[in-house]
């Protein structure tokens, strides 16, 4: 590759990382929102999911906390739980409906890695020796260093929003609610928009080509993020939890080695979590 065409493709990366940033700025506040839940939209989706499982739809009970949620969640399973349907030898007979959900999610999320294929994605040019990691930077300091934007985008859309986030905001709240073992699996809505961001983004830069079936799968997550908070997925009853009355204030860092930093939240029903 000549100087010039080096030059062109930095260029190129440079926009992709500006556009990209436009777009996780937007991801973040679906992370936060404190707006009432849209049921209509979330409880349709959730069917579909449930459907696509092989169950019926299930009943949709609406609680205004995850502290709330708790009550109604027996006889879902726990991440231990979970794990063992994972393994090479599940447990015998028919796995809860979380595992399949949480089965489906692990394809789809391969599916979307392997739809990432564009050249823009790959390095300009050839800057490490051996197997010696990519350097941890901002994301333009990384880009003019050579990293591969597959890189920037991971650590500058999909890390950093974890890091809001989930680190920020949802692991905070779950550890209060009592010892990881006791609590039942869920998924975050809201707050899980960082893989979702991820997979969007490269998909509306044109670095991502993923089957119809699957891009259809992440509009399904992402309509879902915009719609609801926490919600936990039981075999007849899901139980879903309004978006909270206040967040934050949260942002966003582009140094990747920052400590995330925990922001204050309350729901609807007056619970705090600091």
């Amino acid at each position: 590759m000549t100087a010039t065409a080096r030059r062109r493709g930095a260029a190129a990366v440079l926009d992709h990382w500006h556009r990209a940033a436009a777009w996780r700025a937007d991801w973040l506040e679906v992370g936060l929102a404190t707006g009432p839940a849209d049921r209509a939209t979330a409880e349709h989706i959730l069917t579909r999911f449930y459907l696509r499982q092989g169950r019926g739809r299930p009943r949709f009970t609406w609680v205004d906390s995850p502290t709330a949620a708790l009550e109604h969640t027996a006889g879902i399973p726990g991440h231990d739980d979970l794990h063992a349907w994972l393994r090479p030898q599940p447990p015998a007979g028919r796995p809860w409906f979380a595992v399949d959900l949480a089965a489906g999610w692990s394809r789809l999320l391969a599916a979307l890695d392997d739809a990432a294929d564009h050249p823009d994605l790959e390095p300009l040019r050839h800057v490490r020796k051996g197997d010696r990691p990519w350097p941890v930077l901002p994301p333009v300091p990384a880009i003019e260093a050579g990293v591969p934007l597959r890189v920037v985008l991971r650590q500058g859309v999909r890390e950093s929003l974890r890091t809001a986030l989930l680190h920020g905001v949802a692991l905070p709240v779950r550890a209060a609610l009592g010892p990881p073992a006791r609590i039942p699996v869920c998924w975050y809505g809201q707050q899980d928009a960082s893989w979702i961001a991820h997979h969007d983004i490269l998909r509306r830069l044109g670095l991502s080509r993923p089957a119809p079936r699957d891009a259809a799968h992440l509009d399904e997550w992402a309509a879902l993020a915009r719609a609801t908070g926490w919600w936990w997925p039981g075999e007849e009853v899901c139980v879903l939890v309004e978006r909270p009355a206040r967040i934050g204030p949260v942002g966003l860092t582009d140094d990747p080695s920052a400590t995330p930093a925990r922001a204050p939240v309350e729901y609807r029903d007056g619970r705090h979590f600091r």
